[in-house]
């Protein structure tokens, strides 16, 4: 079985470990061994553990999951040269992660969160010589999607890596105005994740304004509903987020 070695030991790491620990080897790297044991219960698999200071990445392939703004200090304590780096860091370039890390391949990935339940939506760029091997691995956690540049993997980043706190939010509030109308809160929240799970398979196959249009009647009750919505801004607030989104992935 092949290995995966971790550097970061945060909630990606954990996210991303406990979709692939099913068809690779885990390896964790980190600062602090309590953290790392810690991490290994919460995967519920038997994990290497090392500390970072030392650590030889000679021929592994690494899934980079610290802070950005830790680069220079996590590349510093590192030996040997890697065969492959996949960093999951928003807003850090291919350039970056070269001039700091010594590897024969980069390439830059953006899972979300779902990846703890193999349905993570997962974009990546980079070396296109590892195109096969990073689409192999990263389907092993959802979807995973190809982009031609860095911009693109920038707006991806703003669509799929932070877009489940948007559809949180949206979940949270429709759930909010159930309840607000008199529905019980349990209640909601079975209608609402059903909601969520229907709409995520129809969503595969249909565009977006065909399926609103299908449920949109003349004068009905979801017409009344999504005329709130458009006088409240949401699409222009939803196309707004993205914007600001990604601006800051290429500020960090």
């Amino acid at each position: 079985m092949k290995t995966i070695t971790f550097i970061g030991n945060g909630n990606m790491a954990l996210s991303i470990a406990k979709g692939l620990k099913e068809n690779y080897k885990i390896e964790v790297v980190g600062r602090d061994m309590k953290k790392l044991v810690q991490f290994e219960e919460n995967l519920a698999t038997n994990t290497d553990k090392y500390l970072l200071d030392n650590f030889d990445i000679t021929d592994k392939t690494i899934i980079l999951c610290v802070k950005p703004a830790n680069v220079t200090e996590v590349s510093n304590k590192l030996q040997g040269q890697a065969a492959v780096l996949y960093s999951v860091l928003a807003g850090t370039t291919l350039e970056k992660l070269f001039n700091n890390f010594s590897t024969k391949a980069v390439v830059r990935a953006m899972p979300n969160l779902a990846a703890s339940v193999s349905a993570s939506m997962t974009t990546m760029t980079g070396d296109t010589a590892y195109k096969e091997d990073a689409l192999k691995l990263f389907s092993t956690i959802g979807t995973a999607h190809w982009l031609g540049s860095e911009k693109e993997i920038d707006i991806a980043t703003a669509l799929a890596g932070s877009g489940p706190a948007y559809l949180a939010l949206i979940a949270e509030a429709l759930t909010d105005g159930a309840v607000k109308q008199g529905l019980k809160r349990d209640d909601a929240m079975v209608i609402m994740r059903g909601l969520f799970d229907g709409f995520g398979a129809l969503i595969q196959n249909e565009h977006p304004a065909l399926l609103k249009d299908g449920v949109m009647s003349p004068g009905g009750t979801t017409a009344a509903g999504y005329g709130a919505l458009e006088d409240g801004n949401v699409r222009s607030s939803c196309i707004h987020a993205i914007e600001k989104a990604y601006k800051r992935a290429t500020e960090l």
